[in-house]
């Protein structure tokens, strides 16, 4: 059974989409076989791993997009995957094992302008598509804009796992707060919907610090973060296993040039050669492999 993983935190602008592209493409080297949802409607991991050529056409007609099999509802999940998404100049694929399930600006359009029907909420219907493919992977990944609304509920609903990538800061720990409280509500609201064969509710087991700039010190915010980490631990509103991460992962200015070149960073070569934060997240995969939830969670 594939591990279904949302990446989420309340507060924007952590570097979620950078961390989980990048994580994506290290556990597909390591063999692994990984899609990697994007249910983010600013559309960054899509236009970053297929860059702008091969999205463009994609968000100007909506077809092959996510949103797509709610509105006009024809299509299902399984069609529209890209496998073996990273492409190089010559058209290969230099990280097999990375498939994408891209989406475009019309995901907005999810929260807003789609009805759909009370007993077939837009979370059902894509947890049941998904379904159909998910043995076909060892990890499923989910791209969550910040905030708890139909997009992202896709993606909470169907994983079972979450994880927060945070900053050291104030703001990112009100923003972890607000998540477990908009998270327990959800899960009530959608609890009716749960079948045993889904797995438990997800919950959350590992906060990640990430793009830590040179010279910061985290020491004094992972304190505050574990501190009400175990909080939650103890009011059963997070994993007993949940645990902020050992590994963090530094500022780096090769991520933002991965992002311009529609490549992760452990496939720019001599570019990021000796940059230590490819190996920051090489050694957060290994982290994320060895940290599964036991068989009974």
């Amino acid at each position: 059974m594939a591990r279904k993983i949302a990446f989420i935190n309340y507060k924007g602008g952590v570097g979620k989409t950078s961390l989980i592209v990048n994580t994506a493409a290290c556990l597909a080297r390591l063999g692994l076989r990984v899609l990697l949802c994007d249910f983010d409607t600013q559309s960054n991991a899509s236009i970053w791993l297929l860059k702008l050529e091969r999205w463009n056409p994609i968000n100007a007609t909506g077809e092959g997009a996510v949103f797509s099999i709610f509105e006009p509802g024809r299509a299902r999940v399984k069609d529209l995957i890209l496998h073996n998404v990273v492409a190089d100049k010559a058209g290969g694929c230099p990280l097999p094992g990375l498939d994408l399930l891209p989406t475009s600006f019309n995901l907005v359009d999810l929260e807003s302008e789609y009805a759909g029907a009370p007993r077939r909420p837009a979370y059902l219907i894509f947890q049941e598509q998904l379904a159909e493919v998910e043995a076909d992977y060892d990890f499923v990944l989910f791209d969550c804009p910040p905030n708890i609304l139909r997009a992202s509920q896709c993606g909470i609903f169907t994983a079972n796992e979450i994880y927060v990538p945070s900053n050291p800061d104030a703001l990112s720990l009100i923003g972890f707060t607000l998540l477990v409280e908009k998270l327990g509500r959800f899960h009530q609201l959608s609890a009716s919907f749960r079948r045993t064969a889904m797995g438990p509710a997800s919950q959350i087991y590992g906060i990640i610090f990430n793009a830590i700039k040179t010279g910061v010190d985290i020491e004094v915010p992972k304190m505050r973060m574990q501190l009400r980490l175990n909080q939650f631990k103890t009011a059963k509103r997070a994993a007993k296993e949940a645990k902020i991460f050992e590994t963090f992962v530094r500022d780096a200015m090769v991520v933002r040039r991965a992002v311009a070149l529609g490549l992760p960073v452990n496939l720019l070569g001599q570019e990021a050669a000796g940059d230590n934060v490819v190996r920051d997240y090489e050694r957060l995969a290994e982290e994320l492999v060895n940290s599964a939830p036991p068989p009974s969670a």
